[in-house]
């Protein structure tokens, strides 16, 4: 099997590359720019260029497209729509058509943000109405609109808080402020799931691997069990990389004043995946306890 994968330069594309290569399939790393990586060539695709696309899916037959390609600054889309709306929909719709003309499947990666507006109390379920609040989540929904639209056959993954060993996230942030900081304010009104990038790659590559795709196309939801806020993660973050010297204190959300309100809660219910794929979920600490102990081996 021929496997296209976007955006592979960053967190979930990395991830996806460290899992490919326990597979027997083909599997084309695509981004912005050509790029030799730890063994692996990544090769430039532009996304929002649908023959491109469309060129790239006939000559290498492909038959699955894993999207983990994003326009991902919730701030800066604010001011960005255009963009946003053109990487995060318009170009979906583009992958969208090329793989449907292989007769093959679309797997897309969206997110938490598209729910939001309603004040939520327990986790969301995937038929639950898409109410963003901020120019981000709207085009993450526009682009999960398309991909019905165009009738192909795909299987969507919402996930939320993502964070890797890989490019910039919270988790390396915090890492790093927790370790020069006396002091530090983060929000304790936001809840959500945090989700290793590792742990949602090696389920898609499952997924492909063993063929699970035909007649499992949907939504689904998959973020790491539990539910914490930011200054919960924080204070594990600190805790596991034994940063003691920090002083932790939460705050709330209006003290750091942002373009575009934040979900105060978006905890995703994953019933439908489990369920569907036999499959268990890792507890969000012990993940990041695994990514806090790989960063911490690359360092010395």
């Amino acid at each position: 099997m021929n496997i296209l994968v976007t955006g592979a330069n960053g967190q979930l594309g990395n991830c996806l590359r460290n899992a490919s290569r326990h597979s027997n399939d083909n599997y084309f790393f695509t981004d912005v720019a050509d790029l030799d990586a730890g063994g692996i060539h990544i090769s430039r695709l532009d996304i929002t260029d649908a023959e491109a696309v469309k060129k790239m899916v006939r000559e290498n037959d492909v038959n699955v497209i894993v999207n983990c390609a994003a326009y991902t600054n919730v701030d800066k889309a604010e001011t960005d729509a255009d963009f946003a709306e053109l990487l995060n929909a318009a170009a979906v719709r583009n992958l969208a058509d090329a793989i449907k003309e292989n007769n093959g499947t679309l797997i897309h990666v969206s997110t938490d943000y598209v729910f939001g507006k309603e004040p939520y109390n327990v986790p969301c379920r995937e038929d639950q109405k898409g109410t963003p609040t901020g120019v981000y989540g709207l085009t993450k929904l526009h682009g999960e609109q398309q991909i019905e639209k165009s009738g192909v056959k795909a299987l969507i993954f919402r996930t939320a808080w993502l964070y890797s060993e890989y490019g910039r996230n919270f988790v390396k942030t915090m890492l790093n402020l927790t370790s020069t900081k006396p002091e530090l304010k983060v929000v304790f009104d936001q809840a959500g799931t945090p989700t290793y990038a590792q742990d949602l790659a090696d389920a898609i590559f499952d997924i492909v691997e063993n063929r699970r795709m035909d007649g499992n196309e949907g939504t689904y939801h998959y973020s790491n069990e539990g539910v914490c806020s930011w200054y919960d993660f924080t204070k594990m973050i600190a805790e596991f990389a034994g940063n003691t010297g920090c002083d932790i204190q939460p705050c709330h959300s209006n003290e750091f004043p942002s373009p575009v309100k934040r979900p105060s809660y978006s905890v995703l219910d994953k019933t439908k995946y489990k369920d569907t794929f036999n499959a268990r979920v890792p507890y969000w600490t012990d993940s990041l306890k695994k990514c806090i102990k790989n960063l911490s081996q690359e360092s010395k």
